[in-house]
């Protein structure tokens, strides 16, 4: 059954709330920073697994809109990034570089060991790690050809897929606890709590509820129109160069040219960089498409490929979850943007950039801003992974 575009966006919404509710009623998940999405959208993904156990439906939705919101959110990103910003996240963002490629390598390691002790063909490793998982979906998809052609496997695709599912799973849960205990384990507090919120309006320490005006609403939306209208014709043109970027990559480069050209010439104009208006919509924006994201997984896919799947990912969460807690975090200096970062880094390795970024906006909602995570984070994920992924993954499949 296709449910069309316009139907899976109201469900989204749906879900979105869902989800809200569900954390309002259990302290559980509020204690361990769920996103609301998360928590809707898996309890959505996990009815439409019964249906289909139970009465052999399958439920296919039109996913088409849900990339708009997605590079709404990125956008609006950009729009609160500042030049100090850029310049103080030189450090964190190298050490995020090199941490990224030893993932990506471990990954491989721990995947091939898995597929040799389950039976599948040694270069079937990079779908067990991190063509699916750092990767995601489009990445095992675009690979699962070529493994199958260097192994024979005629499942690879399946294979991959299911593997980034579980991954999208995992990375969604995990990354919020592991930023609590970090952040209540060694008293942690933001640098600068003064700064403005990227994401999200709860206010933490009892701070006077923030007002949002229609005016400041709209502002916010024209900027985020610049950013993408600016953001998709440099898309189109790096496109007609051969280079392929996901479309939010632009845009959210195109934000910070914005954002801190308004600031340079008109810096008497009103503000729109973390205002409570463009956090709202970036809430929103991210919100909507993590629950549509979570709601449209095909959770069955998992359940044909037994105890391989489940063991293979039960040692990359392992793994994921120590490289963050024992090198990652010490690493970035162990301080409160540690552990936001390490909340995010948690949701990339195993899912996507925008769980890293759901798992970094639960957190800072809770505990307060870092505004440097929220850009160093997708500028690792967008410009560095699928390159250095492609590498490995090329010469693991030709060795």
């Amino acid at each position: 059954m296709l449910i069309p575009d316009f139907i899976t966006v109201t469900l989204g919404l749906a879900v979105f709330l869902g989800g809200g509710m569900l954390n309002k009623r259990f302290g559980l998940l509020r204690r361990l920073n769920i996103p609301e999405a998360v928590s809707g959208g898996l309890l959505a993904s996990l009815f439409l697994m019964g249906v289909y156990l139970v009465l052999d439906v399958e439920i296919v939705f039109e996913l088409e809109a849900r990339d708009f919101f997605l590079v709404m959110f990125f956008a609006g990103i950009g729009l609160n990034a500042r030049l100090g910003d850029l310049i103080s996240g030189g450090r964190p963002l190298m050490i995020l570089l090199a941490l990224t490629l030893l993932t990506i390598l471990s990954q491989n390691l721990i995947g091939g060991a898995g597929a040799a002790i389950f039976g599948y063909p040694a270069q079937a490793g990079v779908l067990f790690g991190s063509a699916a998982l750092i990767g995601g979906h489009g990445t095992a998809i675009a690979w699962a050809p070529e493994v199958a052609a260097a192994t024979g496997l005629s499942a690879a695709q399946e294979l991959g897929v299911a593997v980034a599912t579980l991954g999208l799973v995992l990375a969604a849960v995990i990354g919020g606890p592991i930023a609590g205990y970090l952040i209540q384990r060694d008293a942690l507090a933001p640098d600068r709590p003064d700064q403005g919120p990227i994401a999200g309006l709860a206010a933490p320490n009892g701070a006077p509820p923030q007002i949002i005006a229609p005016d400041g609403v709209m502002r916010s939306l024209l900027y985020l129109n610049f950013a993408i209208i600016l953001g998709y014709a440099g898309w189109e043109g790096l496109e007609t160069l051969g280079v392929k970027l996901p479309l939010f990559v632009p845009c959210l480069v195109a934000g910070i040219f914005i954002a801190n050209l308004r600031a340079l010439l008109f810096p008497a104009a009103p503000a729109v960089a973390r205002t409570p208006s463009l956090a709202l919509i970036s809430e929103v924006s991210l919100g909507i498409f993590l629950a549509m994201s979570l709601m449209s997984l095909q959770l069955w896919t998992i359940a044909d490929l037994g105890p391989a799947i489940l063991a293979v990912m039960l040692g990359q969460t392992l793994f994921t979850v120590l490289f963050v807690l024992l090198v990652l975090f010490p690493l970035l200096g162990g301080g409160y943007r540690a552990a936001v970062l390490a909340a995010g880094f948690g949701g990339f390795a195993l899912g996507a950039t925008p769980t890293a970024i759901a798992n970094m906006t639960a957190v800072t909602k809770r505990y307060g801003p870092s505004p440097i995570a929220f850009v160093v984070l997708p500028l690792v994920s967008a410009f560095f992974v699928d390159i250095a992924n492609a590498i490995v993954i090329q010469t693991i499949v030709n060795f």
